[in-house]
């Protein structure tokens, strides 16, 4: 699909609306972390960055951990990544943040425009390992399209999902490729999945659709994804994924699978 395009004309019962929308830069949401320790700087920035009560942040960040992480010292690092980033969100918005779920995936299917199963406000943090295998990864702004069509996000979802219908076309002024996004280094894209509206106090999450493009897809190759979703809950509910399970996620060599069995590998389950 192509997403070069910047504007995007449609009617609102007899009112033309248009909408200009420039991507996102690099260096609007990349954070380069080679030492990949989290600190109290990184966790606050990464937090505005994702963490969006408005449209003034891209809803998205990649962290990029470079070439020489392991697999173990990535998931390390996302864990203590939420760790942190519950610290903020304790102190902003005086809520938790719990992990929903925390598994390992050789994910090797192209995938189009959508938003993954989760409450209203939640995010996702994505631990990409260095692969042979290339992708390349979209974002798209659809809390702003939404927005300027005058529909809360969950209307957007209901009336034009891309997943389903034309709706990618409506997106196309609001993505962004990705560019430094790398098959070669270990990275962790966290991205605002949710799907609650504006509110009149600027305090809910505004949420991005994603996409990936499997260039080269191998049966014989791993394309290994370290997925966790994490939400934002009342104070004082309880942890659905136990500290036990954190770290059988951090230390697990098992990868599942996705769509397809690869059972001559070894780690496959």
């Amino acid at each position: 699909m192509d997403f070069r395009f910047r504007i995007c004309d449609f009617r609102l019962g007899d009112v033309m609306h248009t909408e200009s929308a420039t991507p996102w830069l690099a260096r609007d949401y990349v954070r380069d972390v080679s030492s990949g320790n989290v600190t109290d700087e990184l966790a606050n920035d990464v937090y505005r960055l994702v963490c969006r009560t408005d449209l003034s942040s891209p809803g998205f960040c990649l962290v990029n951990l470079g070439s020489n992480a392991s697999s173990e010292s990535l998931r390390r690092f996302m864990v203590s990544l939420k760790r942190q980033l519950q610290e903020v969100h304790q102190a902003r918005r005086q809520r938790e943040l719990v992990f929903l779920s925390a598994a390992r995936f050789d994910q090797q299917t192209t995938t189009k425009l959508h938003r993954d199963g989760g409450p209203d406000e939640c995010f996702l943090v994505l631990g990409y390992e260095p692969s042979e295998v290339r992708s390349e990864v979209v974002l798209a702004d659809y809390s702003r399209c939404a927005r300027d069509m005058r529909l809360t996000p969950n209307e957007f979802l209901e009336q034009h999902n891309p997943m389903f219908g034309p709706g990618a076309e409506l997106l196309r002024p609001y993505a962004t490729r990705v560019e430094a996004f790398s098959n070669e280094a270990a990275q962790v894209l966290l991205i605002n999945n949710s799907s609650a509206a504006l509110s009149k106090d600027g305090t809910t999450w505004q949420g991005v659709l994603h996409t990936a493009t499997i260039v080269n897809p191998c049966d014989d190759k791993r394309r290994v994804v370290n997925s966790m979703m994490v939400a934002s809950v009342p104070l004082g509910t309880v942890e659905p994924v136990s500290l036990s399970e954190q770290d059988e996620f951090i230390t697990t060599t098992t990868v599942r699978r996705r769509g397809y069995d690869r059972q001559h590998l070894t780690d496959d389950q």
